[in-house]
């Protein structure tokens, strides 16, 4: 079931998630339905729990052609569950990032080219990959909602954060 996604201001999106500790429960089988429904019918890169209300350490993530994100390298379809992220480098890269969560806004981000990330799939499953590029980014930045941080809070320069529209006039650049 498509859901409603919380937007920036909402006091939700600012706490703390809870680990799951119980997989493959029908409680976590729905969130993760409702989660895959509402990221594809906004065209996400991802969706963190918090951001349809539900507190709990769950992301989904997958890029394949994403309107939102034209250029974006594929990223693989990914259920990762109490997610924890490891640096595999100091080196760091400026991006622009976008949430469904702050409609029509976009931003400068400084984010880990590469890391490990490591969490449990829907069925307990240990996970562990490494990651670049927007892979890493796209993991980051849900990890983020997660500890209750949205990427505005990571923007160093508010002159490279805007409307989508006046940033990338005449550019066909979707964002809801």
């Amino acid at each position: 079931m498509i859901k409603d996604v919380l937007k920036m201001g909402d006091p939700r999106l600012f706490q703390p998630s809870e680990p799951i500790t119980e997989f493959n429960t029908p409680f976590l089988h729905h969130l993760v339905s409702d989660m895959n429904d509402t990221m594809a019918a906004l065209n996400g890169a991802g969706l963190a729990a918090p951001q349809i209300g539900v507190g709990y350490q769950v992301v989904i993530f997958g890029v394949d052609h994403n309107p939102r994100y034209p250029d974006a390298e594929s990223v693989p379809y990914t259920i990762l569950i109490n997610p924890e992220l490891t640096p595999l480098s100091d080196e760091m890269e400026d991006g622009w990032e976008g949430c469904l969560s702050i409609p029509g806004m976009r931003g400068i981000v400084s984010r880990y080219t590469k890391l490990r990330y490591r969490g449990y799939d829907i069925s307990g499953q240990l996970i562990e990959r490494e990651c670049a590029g927007f892979h890493a980014r796209v993991v980051q930045h849900e990890t983020d909602h997660l500890m209750g941080i949205l990427y505005p809070m990571r923007i160093r320069d508010l002159r490279l954060f805007g409307y989508t529209d006046a940033l990338f006039p005449g550019e066909n650049i979707q964002d809801d």
